[in-house]
């Protein structure tokens, strides 16, 4: 059978998003017996200078690290440094490495990856799979990146629906977002859906009553938490929640805990700073304390801007949901996230900018312990079952196995 070789800026032992679904892959994929290589960087997420081994094996995952430049996530255009250098040194590495037959899963980190890599892929007679993480150009118009409009805009969309034409198949990990690869014309035939997922074994609720983390981070039992967890980037937004916040602000048994960082968090600590609202600020929590952080709020809440809506899907969901605590999705009603709360019924949907009723959400929620407790077991009852970390590697084994046939 032929082997699997996995491409993207980041791998294990970093436990970003974008690498701990890599990893969870292909570290399964090598489990079922397939020979699995991996052609990442030497970097770690929060940690430019990271100084990681060029090559090693892990749980029978053959690891290739290139050498990039490392101008970290700091401003744009450090970051496309080393977009650019990961680019050129990840085709190197696998014209040197890609055999006939090779299934060359491209991750899109970092953006367009698929379109960086897909000549080569092809050219060595591999069949390369797109793995969507979200879709560029579109996210930097979004976000308003400079650079990205008019001519420029269209000749990278052009470029990455030629890839999707050309791959052996295309992953979602949204309806939405697969809905929006078909209306720019990329065959349905081409198109797989499958979830991000949440290790649900490693991460496990933890009851508010003998939290350790939460007594240690100085919640006194009776008060409510409301937290955010992970990267707050520029698809997300404050305003609704600072708003909702400064509704909430007589409750005091109310508080707000951001855990993470991005893009956003300095402008929210200023802001809430500024305001004196009753927000908490932690650093990213290791791996093994993702049980105990991400139970320490008694709800979570998420954003999504809606011009990014079928362009990414905030994967900090599945976590929440594996600790069994509600959520509340700033985000469109009728978006990825809304829907999944909806359907799932395990938490609620509020519109960006509506931050009156954010705040009546909250406060519903604080005050019915009953509620809160249904609709966190129905989160924990979803990532037990349809939304399982084996459910998605099962449906990633069966399109895999299908296009490794002779």
């Amino acid at each position: 059978m032929s082997r699997l070789v996995f491409v993207n800026r980041y791998f294990h032992p970093d436990h970003s998003a974008t690498s701990q679904m890599v990893s969870d892959l292909a570290f399964a994929e090598a489990a079922r017996g397939r020979e699995v290589a991996v052609v990442t960087s030497g970097q770690i997420y929060d940690d430019a200078a990271a100084a990681l081994p060029e090559q090693e094996t892990v749980a029978g995952v053959a690891i290739r690290r290139v050498r990039t430049s490392r101008r970290g996530r700091a401003g744009l255009a450090g970051r496309a440094l080393d977009y650019l250098s990961f680019y050129r040194e990840a085709r190197r590495a696998l014209k040197g490495m890609v055999r006939t037959g090779d299934v060359v899963i491209a991750k899109t980190d970092p953006p367009l990856l698929g379109v960086a890599v897909g000549r080569v892929v092809r050219q060595r007679g591999g069949r390369l799979v797109n793995w969507l993480q979200d879709l560029y150009p579109e996210v930097a118009l979004a976000a308003g990146v400079r650079g990205f409009g008019g001519i420029v805009g269209r000749r990278l969309t052009a470029a990455r629906d030629r890839s999707l034409r050309a791959a052996a198949a295309n992953v979602a990990i949204g309806e939405i977002m697969a809905r929006r690869l078909r209306v720019r014309g990329i065959p349905d035939g081409l198109i797989h859906v499958i979830p991000n997922w949440a290790d649900e074994t490693a991460i496990r609720p933890v009851p508010v009553a003998v939290n350790e983390l939460r007594a240690a981070w100085g919640y006194a039992p009776g008060e409510f938490v409301v937290g955010y967890s992970g990267n707050i980037g520029r698809a997300h937004e404050i305003d609704t929640i600072l708003a909702a916040a400064e509704r909430l602000r007589e409750r005091r048994a109310i508080r707000f805990l951001v855990v993470g960082g991005g893009h956003l968090r300095p402008e929210l600590e200023e802001r809430a700073r500024s305001r004196g609202l009753a927000f908490d600020f932690r650093p990213y929590q290791p791996a093994g304390a993702l049980s105990a952080s991400l139970s320490v709020p008694d709800v979570h809440w998420v954003s999504l801007r809606p011009a990014f809506e079928g362009l990414i899907v905030p994967s900090k969901v599945y976590g929440i949901a594996a600790a069994g605590r509600p959520i509340i999705a700033v985000a469109a009603p009728e978006g990825e996230i809304g829907r999944l709360v909806a359907s799932h019924d395990c938490g609620v949907a509020v519109a960006p900018g509506d931050g009156a009723g954010l705040a009546a959400a909250i406060a519903a929620l604080a005050d019915d312990p009953a509620r809160r407790e249904r609709l966190g077991a129905n989160a924990r009852a979803a990532v037990d079952g349809p939304l399982s970390r084996a459910s998605a590697l099962a449906r990633w084994a069966a399109l895999l196995d299908g296009l490794a046939a002779p």
